[in-house]
């Protein structure tokens, strides 16, 4: 069973705020100089690219190409026309 796309909209949602959250009032070198806050920010961004390439999968198995080069027939835009 497929998980409802907007789910992983979510995950990058609430990824994304949590690391803001993280870096809230800390400038480069607070940053840098706290290796917990690092560990987590990357961690986050690790769950932010989980979820995009779970969507670019969904997006692939949707190819919409199919369907357009059909409707370009259709409406006449065939080749040898």
């Amino acid at each position: 069973m497929q998980r409802d796309p907007r789910v992983f909209l979510w995950d990058v949602r609430e990824a994304a705020q949590a690391i803001q959250s993280f870096t809230a009032g800390l400038d480069v070198k607070g940053y840098v100089g706290n290796e917990l806050v690092q560990a987590a920010v990357e961690r986050k961004f690790e769950v932010i690219g989980e979820a995009l390439n779970q969507l670019a999968k969904l997006d692939a198995a949707h190819d919409p190409q199919p369907h357009a080069r059909a409707a370009g027939r259709a409406a006449g835009g065939g080749h040898g026309r």
